[in-house]
């Protein structure tokens, strides 16, 4: 049996059993494993592009083995999974996909598991991809289930997702959301300013003023060799944290409060802006163990960051009026780094959506008390979902009354942006997406209070 398979049967076995995540486990059994280059290749390609069909995947195998996926034994259903992605969106000969898997089941499940694998194997070979295309649309239920079942997200998530372009007048570009969905993104970089310059081999970002890409090697590298002065961050999280920086001159002496600063990437950014102009941040985690990523994010940097482990629904009340800036990167589905975490879309549910918009209002509240008068909240979501971004936002301002502003968000990200930016709805509300901007789809609002008349 080949390592890389094994690998990749392995990550996707933890996702599946202990809600792993795999962009953080995939490497760590990379070097465990001490994979080839190219066998680390392709245990990526097998990990990242299985989960992300999973769902296609699925009714294909139900299709071919005559019974539903969840009459399948778990981890031949993850043998199952991994040997179709490789016979319908891999370049892999269709015997050596089969034979594969066939040793792959042998190792994890029973004799008679081994056959049933060759046998739902072999009967998805005989088809081209195309055919099956058009076999599993037929039996769609609905134009929401065949986008669903070819895009390979769950049906709901597929009409939070169209119902969030609507809202920008873009309704005709879920098609193109739910491929980039689907695509591999690139490894984006960021010099922190002031702390460290973009190498002279890099890509520059079409936005950020900070990000950049490398034509290839190995990004961990560089960010060793830095000492975390240069990090991996995507560009939509980057122009998050700076459309706070920059939503006004920053005045020596401010205070800024990251409230849900784990794992510290967008704490680090605010921490090198603050430090250009004379401010300090504070930075906040709930959560000990990533508190603990937001120190190894923090240290780095030439002067320390004090990091709070406090309930942020509270801080309002400890801290009333206290902070000059304050960052709300709320807890939310995830729904908008799908490319980077495909297996959130096989997690979330809309109950979920429910339970976090509650988490999401308290922690506006306490934010906004915890607000000077004057001062910039941006409340940031890495999610596109209505009721975790513009209904959220809507309601905070309803319940606050004339203590609230919206400010105009677009313009400031227009001002930091490197390019004009294709920006659509409301101008106090930033949606970014994977299709339109290349970034994972953060959302972006910010408000002030206003000063007591």
């Amino acid at each position: 049996m080949q390592p890389a398979r094994r690998v990749a049967y392995d990550v996707i076995a933890a996702v599946r059993e202990s809600d792993a995540y795999a962009n953080l486990l995939l490497p760590t059994r990379i070097a465990r494993a001490s994979l080839t280059p190219a066998d680390a290749g392709l245990a990526t390609e097998l990990t990242y592009g299985t989960l992300r069909m999973q769902g296609y995947y699925d009714r294909v195998i139900a299709r071919a083995a005559g019974r539903a996926v969840d009459r399948i034994d778990p981890p031949i259903l993850d043998v199952l999974r991994l040997g179709t992605h490789q016979l319908l969106s891999m370049r892999v000969a269709s015997h050596a996909a089969v034979d594969e898997s066939v040793s792959l089941a042998r190792a994890v499940g029973s004799r008679s598991a081994t056959g049933f694998t060759n046998g739902v194997l072999r009967e998805i070979s005989r088809h081209t991809p195309d055919e099956w295309r058009e076999r599993i649309l037929s039996d769609a239920s609905s134009a929401d289930d065949e986008l669903a079942a070819v895009y390979s997200h769950p049906v709901w998530v597929v009409r939070a997702l169209r119902r969030a372009l609507e809202a920008e007048d873009r309704g005709a570009e879920l098609e193109d959301l739910l491929a980039a969905d689907n695509t591999a993104p690139r490894v984006n970089l960021i010099a922190l300013p002031g702390i460290a310059e973009t190498p002279p081999e890099a890509g520059a970002d079409r936005f950020s003023p900070f990000g950049f890409t490398l034509g290839g090697g190995d990004p961990q590298g560089i960010v060793e060799r830095n000492d975390g002065r240069i990090r991996v961050q995507d560009e939509g999280s980057q122009l998050a944290a700076l459309a706070l920086s920059r939503a006004r001159a920053v005045v020596a002496g401010e205070e800024w409060l990251d409230l849900c600063a784990g794992p510290g990437g967008k704490a680090a950014l605010l921490a090198a802006e603050a430090r250009l102009g004379g401010a300090s941040v504070i930075a906040n985690e709930l959560v000990p163990a990533r508190a603990d990523l937001v120190r190894r994010a923090l240290a780095g940097l030439p002067e320390p960051v004090e990091v709070w482990e406090r309930d942020g629904t509270t801080i309002g009340e400890t801290d009333p009026g206290r902070f000059d800036r304050i960052l709300l990167d709320a807890p939310c589905t995830g729904l908008g780094a799908l490319r980077r975490r495909p297996e959130a879309r096989w997690r979330k549910t809309p109950r979920d959506v429910a339970e976090l918009t509650g988490l999401q209002a308290a922690l506006l509240d306490s934010a906004f008390a915890a607000l000077k008068p004057g001062g910039v909240l941006a409340y940031v979501t890495c999610s596109p979902h209505i009721a975790e971004t513009r209904l959220s936002v809507a309601d905070a301002v309803a319940r606050w009354g004339d203590a609230a502003e919206p400010l105009d968000t677009a313009s400031v990200l227009q001002q930091v942006s490197l390019e004009r930016m294709d920006l659509a709805g409301d101008p106090a509300q930033v949606q970014l997406w994977p299709h339109r901007h290349g970034t994972d789809a953060m959302f972006i609002a910010l408000l002030t209070k206003r000063p007591a008349s």
